[in-house]
């Protein structure tokens, strides 16, 4: 597995990827700067361009804060905080080491970079 950077602002976190195809090919757009847009009260999300997703989506039944997941083929979502879900995601990776996760996102939209570790 391989680890990425997650920048918010100053802050860096560390997700540790999963081994799939739909992060094979996450992994060839890096380094990746989006600006990600609330929904919720519990994840940011962005709409890449094309379709990233390779991989069977699954209900994951929970989420947890930090699991990047792509929901359809293409929004690439950012979790910040824990809930329980019915829907269905493609998991991308986690952010083992989530202190101050939430607090750098904020509660509007915001700037996020994903580039290799």
């Amino acid at each position: 597995m391989k680890n990425i950077n997650i920048t918010v602002g100053n802050k860096t976190f560390t997700a540790t990827l999963e081994d799939n195809d739909t992060v094979k090919a996450l992994v060839k757009q890096l380094p990746l700067t989006v600006d990600m847009f609330e929904l919720n009260g519990n994840e940011k999300y962005h709409n890449l361009l094309g379709n990233l997703r390779a991989d069977k989506s699954i209900s994951p039944d929970r989420i947890h804060k930090g699991d990047l997941m792509l929901y359809g083929n293409n929004c690439l979502v950012l979790f910040y905080q824990t809930f329980n879900t019915s829907y269905s995601y493609v998991k991308l990776g986690h952010i083992e080491n989530t202190t101050g996760l939430t607090e750098s996102l904020g509660s509007g939209g915001v700037k996020v970079t994903f580039s290799f570790k």
